[in-house]
């Protein structure tokens, strides 16, 4: 039999690195796909056997770039999990918003993921395989980087039309939506404000925020068998911010409970 594979895109990142590590447990190959190959190279070396880790630099906003690390992945064994995980965020704001930032985020964040699953499609029909789409709560509410949350948001509806379309191939679709995840990403506004994440813990109900190790979990779950009914969802991995906010609950209440 062919060897199980998984691709995570993005993998050189704190995010993917955890995604990758996670879903070994279950699969014999992992492909760490990223823009830089020789940062996805160092993740692979860190995380362990040289068999079971494959880096492979790849754009995932460029088609043939895509098309040649799918054929790749296809040459080490059966397909059967695709995590479009890479993206990133740039203008905070509406206001700061540029045509071209609004295009790069969307190619990045949205197009990616339609790029990456058309390459592997074929590959997931045969092992009635599963794609999982790194989400964002913000493609739920509004939370800054406009560009970057109306691609997200955009996500959500893509992982919807994957399951409604491909379900008859036995393929699933689904996403995670996390919430504040302490990466690398956040070290500048880490930098600017060193209270940024003390901050942002009182809008978590669990009071504390995300680590890769939670999205990994919870990617990991969706992937395998044990979510085998599950397709066409959205998890938000957000230690609850999407459910409410206390404060808002204890002003609007005036209750102490809260």
């Amino acid at each position: 039999m062919k060897k199980s594979v998984a691709i995570v895109t993005g993998a050189a990142g704190d995010i993917g690195r955890a995604i990758a590590g996670r879903l070994a447990d279950d699969h014999e190959v992992v492909v760490l796909a990223d823009i830089d190959g020789d940062a996805a190279e160092t993740v692979a070396r860190d995380l362990g056997a040289q068999e079971c880790f494959v880096a492979i630099a790849c754009d995932v906003t460029d088609a043939a770039s895509v098309a040649s690390m799918a054929a790749t992945a296809g040459s080490l064994g059966a397909v059967r999990t695709l995590v479009n995980n890479a993206g990133a965020a740039r203008a905070v704001s509406l206001h700061d918003t540029t045509p071209e930032i609004w295009r790069m985020d969307n190619a990045l964040n949205l197009e990616a993921a339609f790029l990456c699953f058309r390459a592997v499609e074929d590959m997931l029909k045969e092992s009635r395989g599963s794609v999982v789409n790194i989400a964002s709560v913000n493609g739920m509410n509004v939370f800054g980087h406009p560009a970057y949350s109306a691609a997200k948001a955009g996500l959500l509806h893509l992982t919807r039309l994957i399951a409604v379309e491909y379900g008859k191939f036995g393929i699933r679709a689904n996403a995670v939506a996390p919430g504040t995840v302490r990466t690398q990403a956040w070290e500048a506004r880490a930098a600017a404000n060193p209270q940024v994440f003390e901050e942002a813990k009182r809008w978590y109900p669990l009071q504390r925020i995300v680590n890769p190790e939670d999205v990994a979990n919870a990617v990991q779950f969706l992937a395998g068998p044990l979510a085998s009914a599950i397709s066409g969802v959205c998890l938000p991995v957000d230690c609850g911010l999407t459910a409410g906010q206390a404060e808002l609950a204890r002003t609007f209440s005036q209750s102490s409970h809260y």
